[in-house]
């Protein structure tokens, strides 16, 4: 842990806070100059609890690039744990600040999707930091009305989204708390965004694949785009999917997080460093603004759309369409974009494993052209991801038709 209230250097600082639910807070620099101006780098200053291990979180706290931006938000990880910063950059008359102060403040958890509740808060205190650096007061108070004991260790295992999560989903009871998460539109902004592609996308994140989204800053739009892709991989029947690996959100990367990336079988991350893109061992799809691209032989295939994949996106589209209607002319306040969304793949995810289920239990277990098109795929442009599909899940002892390959 690193104590800068002494050093003559203090208003050179850029701070950083982190807080969480089951609080923990600190204070770190993002760049630090000494009396010869060398670059030490990100350091992190003050925390509650002082015991808490945050090393690292310096780097992920604002995101490379950010010196560009005025504001910024950045969703990331640290172990077990997801973060939240509000990053801030103000214009200074000080040469020894070189003109710009730039600070960012956050809030650390066992799961995200409560910490868009802090957002409002966590931006009105880096507003705060840039006007009266070092004034921890309210950071403090607020720790003291949050704190809870974080869970020992820090070893959990971090998901997608709890599966009983997604059976709740069903029933619209998950609503408010996913409007908390990530606020209205960050989905419609996603389908806009990428097009007929979150189609590819969804087939990649099925597959548990390995996703790196990069974008220069501002990032917490990308960050939203992380969430969604999230999103797209759920499923709801029991016993589905248990043995493949967790499509584990880890948002904002950098380089320092290389040796945890190299030990992921499914992940999806932002990044805003370019170099990246040259570590190819590192992912299996590398995603450039909306340039879907892989260099995996086996993978390219799946970057083409299928007939089944445009026919989707089209109900997709005239389902929003006539959800929109719905609000601006009967005033529906309970249904959502966001509902919208992640129920349509939730439902057809479901589909397929469900036919899956119900071909492997019958005397015949041959996946057939019917059987193909009763999950909602094309039995010719979706055979590639449906062998895959076989093989990742366990169902490696279905036949699959010949016809498939000629239909």
């Amino acid at each position: 842990m690193i104590r800068l209230e002494a050093t003559p250097f203090e208003s050179l600082s850029q701070f950083f806070l982190l807080l969480s639910e089951n609080i923990s807070v600190f204070v770190c620099l993002s760049v630090l100059y000494y009396r010869l101006c060398c670059l030490v780098g990100n350091m992190l200053e003050w925390c509650l609890p002082k015991d808490m291990d945050l090393e690292g979180v310096e780097f992920k706290a604002i995101a490379s690039g950010s010196h560009r931006v005025t504001t910024d938000f950045i969703y990331f990880r640290k172990g077990s744990y997801f973060g939240l910063a509000c990053f801030a950059n103000m214009a200074v008359e000080s040469t020894v600040e070189r003109g710009a102060r730039m600070k960012s403040v956050g809030i650390l958890s066992p799961s995200y999707t409560l910490l868009y509740r802090y957002m409002s808060f966590l931006e009105h205190q880096v507003r705060l930091q840039l006007q009266s650096p070092g004034h921890y007061s309210p950071l403090e108070a607020f720790y003291e009305d949050k704190r809870a004991l974080l869970p020992p260790g820090g070893d959990a295992v971090v998901t997608a989204c709890p599966a009983n999560a997604w059976g709740a989903a069903i029933n619209h009871s998950m609503h408010p708390e996913m409007k908390i998460t990530h606020p209205a539109g960050c989905m419609s902004q996603f389908i806009r965004f990428f097009g007929e592609q979150i189609m590819v996308l969804w087939k990649l994140a099925l597959l548990r694949r390995r996703i790196l989204i990069f974008s220069p800053p501002p990032v917490g739009v990308v960050c939203y785009r992380v969430y969604c892709c999230c999103c797209l991989a759920n499923i709801s029947i029991p016993g589905v999917g248990v043995a493949v690996p967790e499509f584990r959100p880890f948002f904002y990367v950098n380089v320092a997080d290389i040796s945890a990336l190299e030990n992921e079988l499914s992940y999806v991350a932002c990044t805003t460093e370019k170099i990246f893109e040259e570590k190819k061992d590192l992912y299996d799809v590398y995603v450039d603004n909306q340039n879907v691209k892989t260099y995996r032989d086996g993978l390219k295939p799946l970057l083409r759309l299928s007939t089944a994949d445009r026919e989707k996106y089209r109900k997709l589209t005239e389902q929003r369409q006539m959800l929109l209607y719905s609000q601006e002319e009967n005033g529906d306040c309970v249904s959502s974009e966001e509902d919208l969304f992640i129920l349509f793949f939730l439902e057809q995810n479901n589909r397929i494993f469900q036919t899956l289920s119900e071909v492997a239990g019958s005397t015949d277990p041959t996946v057939t052209q019917e059987s193909v098109r009763a999950m909602g795929l094309d039995p010719h442009g979706d055979r590639l991801f449906l062998l895959h599909l076989l093989e990742i899940y366990g169902y490696d002892t279905l036949l699959v038709s010949e016809q498939l390959c000629c239909s």
